[in-house]
């Protein structure tokens, strides 16, 4: 058994690999040879949106992979901007119709808020969330998704979908990384049976060039990459790394070692990264 058979199983039975391949920032000519190749390693999730514009890119990658579909497990999201139900339930149309796909494993809201409003409104858009969510709820009830979920959903958001509809949200995909770890929607997400996903596991490279998380990753002869996935690992997440590499697919899937419980503790603990050129991003605090 490798890290790639490593599952867990969400609330409604669909088994999801705990180590994906994100492709966010990957053009799309190029993303079906880093799919490809990434499926050559031993990677069975991939992670894409419609916001990354490389759909059709994974689907094509996977197809020439001569992997059979149902071992591998794709996502992909419904633009943040998409608060209505005719919308969203096209977009998911679309998105099949891009990757060639009969179904997708699963699908999620990709963000609470439009990302033009993230840090700076208040409108957490609790209705149109719950119209998105219902197209995703009928969309797997026509067997065109396997399992549904959200991203970067607080509680609030989290509450308003459980509250409000018949399906709870399987996933819960957040920026979560050493130095910016939400341990409480953390918790919040694990105890209503919700899985938890890493994204940006090695803070949109801000990781790299941060002179504590480099001690630590030479403490336990590995690389800052390799520590802050195996960190998230840790935290009993599904972890998101993104590469176009083959050779930093493959060290991102080398963590079999173990981070200390005070070591664990200090990375929780340490003080936020400077994302530089990577703050204009809303994830990691900016405005658009």
């Amino acid at each position: 058994m490798t890290i790639f058979d490593d599952t867990y199983t969400l609330s409604n039975g669909v088994k999801i690999p705990r180590l994906a391949l994100g492709v966010w920032e990957i053009p799309d000519a190029q993303t079906p040879t880093a799919v490809e190749e990434a499926i050559k390693i031993g990677y069975r999730h991939i992670d894409t949106a419609q916001a990354y514009g490389n759909e059709t890119g994974v689907g094509e990658g996977v197809r020439k992979s001569g992997i059979a579909r149902d071992q591998i497990f794709i996502n992909s999201k419904v633009a943040a901007e998409i608060k209505n139900y005719k919308d969203a339930k096209a977009s998911i149309d679309e998105t099949l119709l891009k990757m060639k796909m009969d179904y997708l494993d699963m699908m999620i809201i990709h963000n609470p808020q439009p990302w033009n409003e993230v840090n700076q409104s208040s409108d957490r858009h609790f209705e149109g969330n719950l119209e998105a969510w219902r197209a995703l709820e009928d969309a797997m009830k026509e067997g065109k998704l396997r399992a549904i979920g959200v991203s970067s959903f607080e509680k609030e958001d989290l509450d308003n979908l459980i509250n409000n509809s018949s399906t709870k949200p399987m996933v819960n995909q957040i920026l979560c990384h050493i130095a910016a770890t939400p341990l409480d929607l953390i918790k919040y997400s694990q105890d209503n049976d919700i899985v938890v996903e890493s994204f940006s596991p090695v803070a949109h490279g801000a990781a790299m060039k941060d002179p504590e998380i480099v001690k630590m990753a030479e403490k336990y002869g590995v690389s800052v990459p390799q520590l802050c996935i195996r960190y998230d690992w840790q935290l009993n997440t599904v972890v998101l790394p993104k590469s176009a590499n083959p050779a930093h697919m493959k060290a991102n899937s080398e963590i079999d070692f173990e981070i200390s419980p005070v070591d664990m503790e200090i990375l929780k603990k340490m003080k936020p990264l400077d994302y530089g050129d990577a703050s204009v991003f809303p994830v990691f605090g900016g405005k658009m």
